[in-house]
């Protein structure tokens, strides 16, 4: 029996996305005295002179400078409660989750879900007030010592294996048990591509901007408008005008009436239609006319 694929899918990158700072900056480092500037300086010295991937090290340097000093996952998560965001979040979560969508929508089972894919802490990101509004958060992973402090990197997740989970995403496997491999027909698995919006903020997240064009799903690249560099902008420029990853680029604001959420409302809105059609030609394709009598 087919899935009801009746899930429209919102998946977004951490790190400059939803959040202006890098979560290590805004609250581990005031937390345990670290110097950024110091910090990104050893990571940078770990992938250039010994080869390491950048996940792996700054998760190397956090141990390093931490010493003695490692905290448990459960104070990292404590830290995520500091975390900040862009103007509008976390509470365009509830609204594009209820009222967006019309009764009819509704009624054919039609449902907003949203899900984070960041090669920072997952720790950190499930004590932020955005937690509770995920269906699922995949990100970088610690294991604890026998005194419950981080110990050794338990998962790491590189820009190029962040495209592992939108087929999880796509296939419903979110036990990281699960094969996400495995094969499974395309009428079974329960979020369809073209049922994706990915929102991602640079060159890290083009493995994902790709898979997502390939397989018939949309994105956008968020750009801060406040950064007076206009780095920020010139990057999402770049992907669109010239590299040809992606159609949309939008400011990153996500209150109602935002370029951002404009564009996010309407392709929720299209998807849902296209969803409703699709039901609707099934359910004529499997009707039986009554014989008319003359």
């Amino acid at each position: 029996m087919a899935a009801p694929q009746n899930i429209i899918a919102i998946v977004y990158d951490y790190d400059q996305t939803l959040s202006p700072t890098y979560m290590q900056e805004e609250t581990l480092f005031p937390a345990f005295g670290i110097d950024a500037a110091k910090f990104w300086k050893r990571c940078a010295e770990l992938v250039k002179a010994q080869g390491y991937d950048n996940e792996l090290a700054y998760m190397k340097a956090m141990l390093d400078y931490l010493g003695f000093d490692r905290p448990s996952n459960a104070e990292l998560q404590a830290l995520g409660e500091k975390l900040t965001f862009y103007p509008g979040l976390p509470e365009m979560f509830e609204e594009l989750n209820h009222g967006l969508l019309t009764p009819e929508q509704e009624a054919h089972g039609i449902r907003v879900e949203h899900y984070i894919i960041s090669s920072g802490l997952k720790v950190m990101i499930e004590g932020s007030r955005l937690a509770k509004y995920c269906r699922a958060i995949f990100g970088c992973e610690f294991a604890e010592d026998e005194h419950g402090r981080i110990a050794f990197p338990k998962r790491a997740i590189s820009h190029t294996q962040k495209t592992q989970f939108l087929f999880r995403i796509n296939k419903g496997l979110l036990d990281l048990s699960q094969d996400v491999n495995d094969h499974m027909p395309a009428d079974l698995r329960p979020v369809p591509f073209p049922h994706m919006i990915y929102l991602g903020d640079g060159p890290t997240d083009v493995p994902c901007f790709t898979v997502i064009r390939q397989y018939g799903g949309q994105a956008i690249a968020v750009y801060n408008a406040a950064e007076t560099s206009r780095a920020s902008f010139k990057k999402c420029f770049q992907l669109a005008a010239h590299a040809d990853r992606l159609k949309h680029i939008a400011p990153s604001d996500y209150r109602q009436g935002s370029h951002l959420r404009l564009l996010l409302e309407q392709m929720v809105q299209e998807i849902a239609e296209k969803i409703v059609a699709e039901r609707l030609r099934e359910t004529e394709a499997g009707t039986v006319r009554a014989p008319k009598h003359s």
